[in-house]
């Protein structure tokens, strides 16, 4: 079979199980990335050492249409943004590896949502690519545990570990899973998060607090202190009895700062502010 991938870094194991089971790649799409949470150098660099081109804009119809002339069978998507063209006229196969355990958790980006939720079992899910997004037809999926404690690079790591085990099962075995596919009843869509919940309130119990810390990890929650707001990549917290008000400022040490939350106190350990004037009035 002869495939072209529509993805990054991330989920390099999906090209790599399709490249193991024998699948000839093609051409490489991917995206642009900030290089600081999202990479693709490791995939590009893969695809030229396989000698097939690679392209960094959007997928339009008239790629479908090349790749359609030089026989290639199968778009395979993982972790594409972009919405895929009517590919039916071009290739026999469209699939994409979708971050959720579809039909729940369809959206850009579902792992911060099932985080704040308190999931205890989540999982990946590759299907038709349909007209809309993530509502095709199921092929297979593959379910994994959530610790009561998840955070968000764990559960990243999960699931890719999980797209890995995913690909490689169909890639091995794909005609026959393509024709058992399934549909979707039911689901939800989950927007990204807007900054609301994204916002750590202080008033709550220390464990919603860090629910919202783990939920947002690397790509950091935001929290108001000392009059403004500021992005939070790290803390920690206890359960501590006080008399102070839930946001105060209760203790600093450079830039380790200690506020009180309703049941205990909050540790931002690393944090920023949000623009530079801000930054002089925090550190001035």
């Amino acid at each position: 079979m002869r495939f072209a991938f529509a993805g990054f870094d991330r989920w390099r194991v999906v090209f790599e199980a399709f490249v193991g089971a024998g699948w000839e790649p093609m051409a490489l799409y991917s995206i642009p990335v900030d290089n600081r949470l999202d990479f693709n150098n490791e995939i590009v660099a893969r695809a030229e050492q396989l000698g097939i081109p690679v392209q960094l804009s959007r997928i339009c119809e008239d790629d479908l249409r090349r790749l359609a002339d030089r026989g290639c069978d199968a778009l395979i998507v993982a972790g594409y943004r972009w919405k895929i063209p009517d590919w039916q006229p071009h290739l026999r196969y469209a699939a994409n590896f979708h971050p959720s355990p579809l039909p729940d958790g369809r959206g850009p980006y579902p792992a911060m949502q099932a985080i704040l939720e308190g999931r205890r079992d989540w999982g990946v899910s590759c299907h038709r690519i349909d007209a809309q997004f993530d509502t095709g037809e199921i092929i297979d999926a593959e379910h994994f545990p959530l610790d009561a404690d998840e955070w968000h690079e764990t559960l990243q790591l999960k699931l890719q570990m999980a797209a890995k085990r995913l690909a490689a099962r169909v890639a091995g075995d794909f005609e026959q899973r393509w024709n058992g596919r399934r549909t979707q009843n039911g689901g939800s869509y989950w927007p990204r998060l807007d900054d609301a919940q994204r916002t750590l309130d202080f008033s709550t119990p220390v464990a919603e607090v860090m629910r919202v810390v783990r939920a947002c990890g690397n790509s950091e929650c935001i929290a108001p202190l000392h009059q403004m707001k500021v992005h939070v990549r790290r803390a920690m917290a206890w359960k501590e009895p006080h008399r102070y008000e839930p946001g105060q400022v209760v203790h600093e040490y450079h830039r380790w700062i200690v506020v009180a939350a309703a049941d205990g106190l909050v540790a931002l350990l690393d944090w920023s502010p949000l623009n530079a004037s801000q930054r002089r009035q925090m550190t001035g």
